[in-house]
């Protein structure tokens, strides 16, 4: 159980303008749709999706590193990874069941399957879009567990996009569609209050020694 009254004890730490902040971006953040990157090895890519989810309201991003294990480029995220949720797993094969758990459909991201083209995909349905290596894209596993092929329409002689910048029209796309709808794509009362505590955490510097006198208090 969550202690509200702790939650806005810490508050008062915050000047106004980030408390405003912390609210506002709150409201516009979701679960009901997810990404996650398959062994990219580019390092600034991931950051810039990391950097993405935050700036359209993905508050949970999954990181496989079956084969590419590295750090999350911080001046590239530019902070992001403080406010989005980082899930890592070390092999496709658990993450994809763990999301499938949770109950998302497995979005895969290519541009060599005519199934579904960005402009036609179906919001109404919990989804975690996948997106994968630079060069040779998705794995076999991820196709193979996949229930919808999704791309971006192209007119060019260039057949891909970067991961980020895939990932960011993408995004863009759906997100804007589903908050369209009356769906209850928004956090839980619940989940806010676990993302009002965590920020605050990761935003207040004498985090621990607030937390201290305020239980010493009770």
């Amino acid at each position: 159980m969550i202690d509200i009254k702790l939650i806005e004890h810490l508050e008062t730490y915050l000047t106004e303008n980030r408390l405003q902040r912390f609210h506002k971006v709150l409201e516009g953040r979701t679960k009901y749709f997810t990404v996650a990157t398959e062994d990219v090895y580019q390092l600034h890519n991931t950051s810039a999706v990391i950097r993405s989810c935050d700036v359209f309201g993905i508050q949970e991003v999954s990181i496989v590193e079956e084969k590419n294990t590295k750090r999350i480029d911080r001046e590239i995220a530019m902070g992001a990874q403080k406010w989005v949720d980082l899930n890592r797993y070390q092999t496709v094969k658990e993450c994809i069941k763990d999301l499938k758990q949770k109950g998302y459909q497995i979005v895969a991201t290519t541009p060599h399957t005519d199934d579904c083209e960005l402009h036609d995909f179906d919001v109404t349905k919990k989804s975690c879009f996948f997106f994968g290596r630079e060069t040779e894209g998705l794995s076999e596993e991820v196709l193979k567990e996949a229930d919808v092929f999704l791309k971006i329409p192209m007119v060019g002689f260039t057949e891909s996009l970067n991961i980020s910048v895939s990932a960011a029209i993408t995004l863009q796309d759906v997100t804007t569609k589903l908050k369209k709808t009356d769906i209850e794509w928004r956090l839980t009362e619940e989940e806010k209050l676990e993302k009002r505590l965590d920020w605050c955490k990761k935003t207040i510097k004498s985090y621990e020694e607030i937390i201290e006198r305020y239980y010493e208090k009770e």
